[in-house]
């Protein structure tokens, strides 16, 4: 049975493609595979980006697979290591990750992209959460979202479950960029080869403190930081990197990140 995600591995950069026509909706088995797909990233020190897209130029993902629930799969069941599309859930990844949206971007997609670090979209993209429509919630978007957003315009989406266009969503500050669909995927390859470039540490840090800081107050995280209580600062001040930095910044040079 062929399996509904496509991997392309080059250097220190990962692509993963939801290949579930027609609309790369995510069933639990999928989204169990998400999991392991990304928790190995994670996990991997070679590798250093993500990039999340789907399959054709229709759908991103409409998110949630309302026939597989129909045909028995709960949706409080088993959604792997990641919870949902494998992102939601997955503790201390502190790697970027790039989703590129190629189309529709609905329900469960648009969770999953809100689960990413940086959001290229094509001209065409279109951004929804109808969950409403058929009486349930669209549980992580209404926790991130208004973080995101300016929150009557989260709530807009929330209540109504009405459509954005991509120039309404890059207005809002949810996508960082707009391109032509045919540049969709090299833009984000393009994205994700800078940033295979910088320190893994530095992003590690960034990425530990922007999570933690969301449940705590701005002085608890300024200490945990200056007390190196965060794993990824502590690593990071430690580090050959760190003191690579420092040289190369007076040597007028490029430095040579090593990840240590």
């Amino acid at each position: 049975m062929q399996s509904p995600i496509r991997i392309r591995r080059d250097n220190g950069i990962v692509e993963v493609i939801i290949d579930r026509p027609k609309a790369n909706a995510i069933d639990l088995a999928t989204s169990r595979e998400m999991g392991l797909i990304f928790r190995d990233f994670r996990d991997d020190p070679d590798l250093r980006v993500a990039i999340i897209s789907g399959a054709g130029e229709k759908f991103f993902s409409a998110g949630w697979d309302l026939k597989a629930a129909a045909a028995g799969d709960a949706v409080d069941g088993d959604y792997g290591v990641g919870g949902f599309g494998g992102l939601q859930e997955l503790r201390d990844l502190n790697k970027p990750v790039i989703c590129a949206v190629n189309g529709i971007c609905c329900g469960g997609g648009l969770e999953i992209a809100l689960s990413t670090d940086l959001i290229i979209a094509a001209e065409h993209a279109t951004f929804a959460l109808p969950e409403i429509r058929s009486g349930t919630v669209a549980d992580a978007a209404s926790i991130k979202l208004p973080k995101r957003i300016p929150y009557h315009i989260a709530m807009d989406m929330l209540l109504t479950g009405r459509w954005l266009d991509v120039a309404e969503a890059h207005r809002w500050g949810f996508v960082n960029e707009i391109v032509a669909a045919d540049r969709l995927m090299d833009r984000a390859w393009e994205f994700a080869r800078l940033l295979e470039s910088g320190p893994p540490l530095v992003y590690a840090a960034i990425k530990e403190i922007v999570r933690e800081a969301e449940g705590t107050t701005f002085q608890t995280a300024m200490n945990k930081i200056t007390k190196r209580q965060f794993a990824t600062v502590d690593a990071l001040y430690s580090s050959e990197d760190q003191l690579e930095g420092a040289r190369a910044f007076a040597e007028k040079r490029t430095p040579i990140w090593k990840g240590k």
